[in-house]
């Protein structure tokens, strides 16, 4: 094909392919543009998930990438976002099952004995809110004695003790790992005449989860307590500690009736 009319189905051809360019162009920048309209992201990164600006509870896969992250990282101040992160979401009861079905509890278990006590704090928070499902206490049990040789030999009224305390009085809400505690009565007694208000408060929770249990009556009596314990019973001391001083010796009372002493 020559001459004039080949060069005029030439151009003709490059003409259709311009416009067949174009069209697909103009196609495909639209689309992308209704994405965007749409509000179709990408999916937010492990590290995007902790910076404070997420509000939305995580589902598995993003759960998964937040462990992933806290084992693999060794930045102090990422690992402390995604324990907060983590916790946060261990306050839901679904997030709880799925973080132990993805071998969650040990990663952040491991953070307890971190140098960093922020890091410590964190970890022991999230372990916490994931204790309030039984089947992960079955899982946590394990460091039940690093959070009691924590709460007992670290700095009073601190963060981490408070953190710890917590932890072991959620733990000890049924009767199944209170025997666990049964050496660190006498340290819980030391802590609770030497500690401020809240920390007094919530070892007095403690040691109520343990007094409602006739197996621990006896090592709550054997107890070695300094006798300036009977200044709990001041009109002077607020409420809310007596009231629970108070309930402690009612059921240890009760308990010795169950046990016909």
């Amino acid at each position: 094909m020559g001459g004039p009319r080949g060069a005029g189905w030439v151009a003709a051809g490059l003409l259709l392919g311009a416009g067949a360019c174009y069209c697909i162009y103009r196609l495909t920048r639209g689309r992308r543009r209704g994405d965007r309209e749409l509000g179709m992201r990408p999916s937010k990164s492990a590290e995007d998930l902790t910076d404070g600006s997420y509000d939305d509870v995580l589902n598995a896969a993003q759960l998964q990438k937040l462990l992933y992250l806290l084992e693999s990282t060794e930045d102090p101040v990422i690992i402390e976002r995604a324990l907060i992160t983590l916790g946060n979401n261990a306050a839901f009861s679904v997030n709880q099952a799925i973080i132990r079905e993805l071998g969650g509890i040990p990663i952040v278990g491991n953070k307890i004995n971190h140098s960093n006590q922020s890091i410590k704090e964190k970890a022991l928070n999230a372990l916490n809110n994931l204790s309030v499902n039984v089947e992960n206490q079955i899982k946590i049990k394990i460091y039940i004695n690093q959070v009691c040789e924590d709460v007992f030999s670290g700095p009073l009224n601190s963060a981490v003790q408070l953190a710890g305390l917590r932890l072991l009085t959620n733990m000890t809400v049924t009767n199944d790992h209170q025997h666990m505690l049964h050496s660190y009565i006498t340290d819980l007694f030391q802590v609770l005449l030497t500690g401020n208000g809240n920390t007094k408060v919530q070892v007095l929770k403690l040691l109520l989860n343990l007094s409602e249990n006739p197996a621990m009556t006896e090592g709550l009596l054997r107890a070695q307590v300094d006798s300036s314990f009977l200044s709990l019973y001041d009109s002077h001391v607020a409420k809310e500690i007596l009231l629970r001083v108070l309930t402690l010796f009612q059921n240890i009372n009760n308990c010795l009736k169950i046990e016909g002493r």
